[in-house]
């Protein structure tokens, strides 16, 4: 695919009134998303539409999805939320079965599990998370960059030790897929929430499953989206459901979808490769300023920039104009396409008092 170059992508994209760091929370929704949504809205308000949207855009934005994570089409379902495809995952586990996972992961990545009651589960730290994968585990569920310090997980290590365990892999990517390079073929299941790093409205997320685990994940969400012929699937049971991953289909929220594929299709024209080198070159210009001030942030090569026990300056860094996040104690920064040296500059002039 050919790409444009970074600086014309975002001119004209983006028009933030702040100093936005804070990607990991919710990122900035281009010019063209936005445009999108309201079209539609604008469309259904006014009754010109036969319906709540277009399914058109819902497969453009299941395509987009597919070719950022790497993956053919026919493996992406599409639905609202990582916690969702996660309780899906869940319910597809024998009582008993082991789930492994790093301590203080996002709790929508095991709170599904969590809550059932009947499965085993069991906390390490994130360095050690290969080597605690054994016989009786069942599922590693982890994300690829840990929301609260950007830390990055050894994926290779984790799929090699599972896949030496006859054991399933689930990655998060919420908080990597868009500046992290992807490919959702190496896990059993891949969940992305796509409204911070996909620059999506909330409400588009996006689930990727193999073919050998579709063969055992129940579709127990089925309703008309899951069927190749939704039309012809209105009442009654659905007949035949897809032999794709859309048999996994939640109904799409068609708002957030329209917006979806338009953000898509522009993180698609720049490139991840591009986006990836450019936001980890400003968050290491972040760290260095930092250690320069005395903050020692979490070394990491990663888009995130997080400092512990300094979580109590966002809201000095709020009252100038700087948009961070607090995260278990940490002051937590996030760098994407639109954000500049001059937005790093901005943070660390503030810090220094």
């Amino acid at each position: 695919m050919e790409t444009t170059s970074l600086s014309s992508a975002v001119d004209g994209e983006f028009t933030p009134r702040t100093t936005h760091l804070n990607t990991s929370t919710c990122g900035l929704l281009p010019r063209r998303t936005v445009a999108a949504v309201r079209a539609l809205a604008e469309a259904i308000a006014s009754g010109v539409t036969d319906g709540s949207g277009d399914s058109e855009v819902v497969e453009a934005a299941r395509g987009g999805f597919a070719r950022l994570a790497g993956v053919d089409a026919t493996r992406v379902a599409v639905g609202s939320s990582v916690s969702v495809h996660v309780g899906l995952i869940a319910s597809s586990l024998p009582p008993g079965a082991e789930v492994v996972a790093p301590e203080g992961e996002f709790s929508s990545v095991v709170s599904p599990f969590a809550v059932r009651g009947d499965l085993r589960m069991r906390y390490v730290p994130l360095d050690r998370l290969a080597d605690a994968v054994g016989p009786d585990t069942a599922l590693v569920a982890f994300s690829s960059v840990q929301s609260s310090n950007g830390r990055v997980a050894d994926r290779k290590a984790v799929c090699a030790a599972a896949a030496a365990h006859g054991a399933r892999t689930l990655l998060d990517a919420t908080q990597s897929a868009g500046w992290l390079p992807l490919d959702a073929g190496e896990y059993d299941y891949t969940v992305t929430g796509g409204f911070k790093f996909l620059l999506c409205p909330r409400g588009a997320s996006f689930l990727t499953i193999t073919e050998e685990a579709q063969r055992t994940l129940p579709p127990v969400f089925a309703g008309m989206s899951a069927s190749d012929d939704p039309w012809g699937s209105t009442y009654g049971p659905v007949e035949q459901l897809s032999r794709t991953a859309r048999r996994y289909d939640e109904p799409p929220a068609f708002l957030s979808y329209h917006g979806a594929e338009r953000s898509l299709a522009l993180l698609g024209e720049v490139g991840v490769d591009v986006i990836h080198s450019h936001a980890t070159g400003l968050a290491a210009r972040m760290r260095a300023g930092l250690a320069g001030l005395g903050h020692e942030a979490v070394p990491e090569e990663s888009a995130i920039v997080a400092v512990p026990g300094l979580g109590d300056r966002e809201p000095e860094l709020a009252r100038a104009g700087v948009v961070v996040s607090n995260r278990a104690g940490s002051l937590r920064a996030a760098f994407h396409l639109y954000n500049t040296e001059a937005d790093v500059d901005r943070a660390l002039d503030v810090l220094s008092g």
